[in-house]
């Protein structure tokens, strides 16, 4: 596989200088399309059976609250590796697509990012986590969650190419939408290797996920 697409699977927000080092030597590398895994099921039933009890406003706080946070000299080493790392949703990504847990220690982190606010906000049932961004994205699909506005709290998927759900590269949680063909985001695992604010086009989006949140 490409380094291109070794970061794909992953999420990148600068492709080309992502290398993804200790997964590669551990063998995590993806192979078509992994199903959805019988927890994103589970999330599905939660979803349909519990009211929302997160405001998009608390989840967008906590997102915020990580502005600044920095990967390593390896690419990775941040809370949200090791977070993810000793979950178990890890576990079973692991037994999904290969490799082994430690096969994340360094690798691109965007959606394990966006999977840890979602947990620390209490979204994890209609917001799902994973470490690979078209699966993530296609569950929102399979939900019936997942659209082309961009509205407070959406997950936000982004492609640097064809702009279809297979070529995903990055993804991140949107801010708002500023009305003029930009959103603001909250994004881990930027070009400069941080969780940074930024404004994209939104020619660069390929779709958003919405989680259930309270009015």
């Amino acid at each position: 596989m490409t380094k291109n697409v070794l970061s794909r699977a992953f999420g990148s927000a600068n492709s080309p200088r992502l290398v993804l080092g200790a997964a590669v030597a551990a063998g995590a590398i993806f192979t078509g399309t992994p199903a959805l895994a019988a927890d994103h099921q589970n999330d599905r039933t939660v979803a349909q059976q519990k009211p929302a009890q997160v405001t998009a406003d608390a989840v967008i706080k906590i997102a915020e609250s990580q502005v600044g946070v920095t990967e390593n000299a390896a690419g990775g080493g941040t809370p949200f590796h090791q977070w993810y790392m000793s979950s178990p949703r890890a576990m079973e990504t692991v037994a999904r697509d290969g490799g082994n847990i430690q096969a994340y220690a360094n690798a691109p982190w965007c959606a394990m990012f966006v999977s840890w606010i979602g947990e620390k906000a209490g979204a994890r049932p209609t917001m799902g986590w994973d470490a690979y961004t078209i699966t993530w994205a296609k569950w929102f699909q399979n939900n019936g969650r997942w659209g082309t506005v961009a509205k407070p709290g959406a997950v936000v998927y982004f492609s640097w190419d064809d702009k279809t759900v297979d070529s995903i590269d990055h993804m991140g949680l949107v801010k708002k939408d500023n009305g003029d063909g930009t959103i603001t985001t909250v994004e881990g695992n930027t070009g400069n290797g941080k969780v940074e604010e930024r404004i994209r086009p939104t020619s660069q989006v390929v779709g958003y996920g919405y989680p259930q949140y309270k009015a």
